[in-house]
């Protein structure tokens, strides 16, 4: 039977999700706690590949178990050897066919911004601490243009092998929660840095050193170097992965997650 897992994790301590030798990744601390569940190693398929540092509040991973195999039981004891730096929110039987990668529709991820003069201790694992003001509205303005399906190159590290850069960025948001801005992207997939690229060339244009309006301009250049800057990766996490058909469109299945 298919087991679809719902996540929670801290990734400031993990190389990715991504399995790799001679690294912590997300994926072998989780695979090693269900082979010791199981019995047996499950190869897991996962919404979103987050990158070294990139947190998640609502990742989505998948896995074949053995018949029998209890849900309930698995997801506690994931959180018994796992828990709180990784911790299964629900564990429950995926309907047949069911790939947390491949029949995902939608992806959101939300990017957090601290400017206030000092860093907050108790945050610092989860925001960028930009002190100093940000013009909201440059940034709104900016993520306007942005909206929409683009060639998305001047928002990515160069894909290998090469691939299209096509995306449909449904919505970017920008608002304001006390001493934080938030950004809030929302795409049927990403790109490979695609969030904290983006993120980081709002963030220019809020500091006053990018024109909103050249916005259009960078999506044309298709170069790196036209935009703005990666936004480190401790404010990014990924917090939801949408099913079914997407609000605004058809469906579409498959396509590279972000990051």
């Amino acid at each position: 039977m298919i087991v679809r897992l719902d996540l929670a994790y801290d990734g400031t301590g993990f190389h990715g999700w991504a399995a790799q030798p001679g690294v912590r990744t997300v994926q072998g601390v989780l695979e090693d706690a269900l082979a010791r569940v199981l019995g047996e190693r499950p190869r897991l398929s996962v919404a979103g590949r987050t990158d070294a540092g990139v947190h998640a509040e609502g990742q989505v991973a998948s896995f074949a178990a053995p018949d029998g195999a209890d849900p309930a039981r698995v997801a506690r004891a994931v959180n018994a050897m796992l828990g709180p730096e990784v911790v299964a929110l629900r564990a429950r039987r995926a309907p047949e066919g069911f790939d947390a990668r491949r029949s995902a529709t939608g992806r959101e991820y939300r990017y957090r911004i601290d400017t206030a003069p000092v860093p907050d201790p108790f945050t610092a694992r989860f925001v960028w601490h930009h002190p100093g003001g940000l013009a909201v509205a440059r940034m709104r303005r900016a993520a306007s243009h942005l909206v929409g399906e683009h060639d998305f190159a001047s928002f990515c590290r160069v894909p290998d092998p090469p691939a299209g850069t096509v995306r449909r960025l449904r919505s970017l948001s920008v608002a304001v929660a006390g001493r934080e801005v938030r950004v809030r992207a929302r795409a049927d997939a990403f790109l490979h840095q695609m969030v904290r690229s983006l993120v980081g060339t709002l963030v220019a244009a809020g500091e006053g050193r990018l024109d909103p309006d050249a916005l259009p301009a960078v999506l044309a250049a298709r170069s790196r170097a036209a935009a703005g800057p990666i936004a480190p990766p401790q404010g990014l996490a990924l917090v939801r992965v949408v099913y079914g058909r997407p609000a605004g469109g058809p469906a579409r299945r498959g396509g590279r997650a972000a990051r």
